[in-house]
């Protein structure tokens, strides 16, 4: 895995190894994390990236929110409970130098603190456990969705748009699909 465009573009991120089984870590690929940004930086949503407060639930690896800073963002908030995940997140926070513009909560995405309104929103839960839903409402409540914020759903199915959310687009990319929705605050 590596990084695809803006400032960063090339650098390899860590290799996730035998990952984490039980935390269903699944790495968003290159070529799909390419593909979804291709969409973001394509104008039909306006510019989402650049200057953005980025949110990224079940980040993983933290590739979305990375990329997200690659290429303009101004911070980013990675959410993920897992321990191969965190370890993950940290070193490549640290390759990127980018800890002063990240933050790194170890937390259930069900039990979200209080937070900062953010443009944009990355969540790619474990596939079919109906985990997105779920934390969209907590992140929802929890004051980190901006008005008009844009969601970047991976799932391996098109998702519902849940009230309060408006889908914009859905995009199939081998078995995973992506829907884009706008938070209608």
């Amino acid at each position: 895995m590596r990084i695809i465009g803006g400032t960063h573009r090339g650098t390899a991120l860590a290799a996730v190894g035998q990952g984490d089984a039980a935390a269903h870590l699944r790495p968003t690929t290159d070529r799909v994390r390419e593909s979804l940004f291709n969409v973001l930086q394509g104008g039909r949503f306006g510019d989402p990236i650049g200057g953005a407060q980025v949110l990224d639930l079940f980040a993983g690896t933290g590739a979305l929110g990375l990329e997200a800073l690659s290429r303009g963002a101004a911070h980013v908030t990675f959410v993920d409970n897992g321990r191969v995940a965190q370890k993950l997140i940290r070193e490549n926070i640290t390759k990127l130098r980018r800890q002063d513009d990240t933050t790194v909560l170890r937390t259930d995405t069900g039990k979200l603190p209080q937070g900062t309104p953010c443009t944009l929103v990355f969540l790619d839960p474990p596939y079919d456990q109906n985990l997105g839903g779920k934390a969209l409402a907590v992140a929802k409540a929890a004051g980190w969705l901006a008005p008009e914020a844009l969601i970047v759903w991976e799932e391996s199915r098109a998702q519902i748009a849940p009230h309060g959310f408006t889908t914009l687009d859905q995009r199939r990319y081998g078995d995973t699909w992506v829907t884009f929705l706008r938070h209608s605050s």
